[in-house]
């Protein structure tokens, strides 16, 4: 219980030192993610010029007429190069070429290998949208109760569904691991199991990379909206 002559409690202002330690730790909020961004990209670029640039002829080589090599020039030959290249592979004398060129690499025993694990993670990487996520998920893994953001890629199809007998379509689930969501789990779950999420693939991967601490809420993203099913 206070009384008017209780003497109020002194606040006291933070110091120059902590004032100026708070300010270093927003700056670095701030600055680390675009400088990131920027070594990133930089490094990348440079290491594709470092690869690129020794093959193209010297006559044509754009350090030749300006006198200096300028940062960039290796990737845009790159992707000129790969543009062509995808081009010419769609017509019929590329397909041709193509395929005579993957019969001969097929004869090969070491470098049928190496070629088909090359090619077989490339359309993994590069394939098209219809082979992508569709939706994220809930499931109870790893046991009931207990709930995981999934991502649903497809329903089961041929042996997989045929075996299992169990009455309902499975659905084809890949539940990501955290901080790295590019590895995890194969599961085949029964489709009333599976829980639809409105979120987006996109943002329920930031979720699961932020082990929870970002949520797809534009008003306040490290706060859950209202209603959300993960809570």
């Amino acid at each position: 219980m206070t009384s008017p002559f209780d003497e109020e409690p002194i606040r006291h202002r933070p110091g120059l030192f902590a004032r100026l330690r708070s300010s270093f730790f927003t700056g670095i909020v701030v600055i680390a993610p675009v400088g990131l961004t920027v070594w990133l990209l930089w490094t990348v670029v440079g290491w594709v010029d470092s690869v690129v640039l020794p093959l193209v002829p010297h006559t044509i080589s754009p350090e030749q007429y300006i006198g200096i090599n300028l940062r960039g020039i290796g990737l845009i030959f790159f992707l000129i190069f790969t543009i062509v290249i995808g081009w010419i592979a769609k017509g019929i004398i590329g397909r041709s070429l193509i395929g005579f060129a993957e019969n001969l690499v097929n004869r090969m025993p070491v470098v049928r290998t190496i070629y088909s694990g090359i090619k077989q993670i490339s359309e993994t990487v590069f394939a098209q949208s219809e082979r992508s996520f569709e939706k994220a998920c809930l499931i109870q893994y790893p046991r009931r109760g207990i709930w995981a953001i999934g991502f649903i890629s497809t329903t089961a199809k041929g042996e997989v569904s045929d075996s299992t007998k169990t009455g309902d379509a499975l659905m084809s689930i890949f539940l990501p691991t955290t901080p790295n969501p590019t590895s995890g789990f194969l599961l085949f779950v029964p489709k009333d199991d599976v829980i639809e999420l409105e979120m987006s693939v996109e943002d329920a991967a930031k979720l699961v990379i932020s082990a929870g601490l970002v949520y797809p809420n534009p008003k306040d993203p490290v706060t859950p909206p209202p209603g959300n099913p993960a809570q």
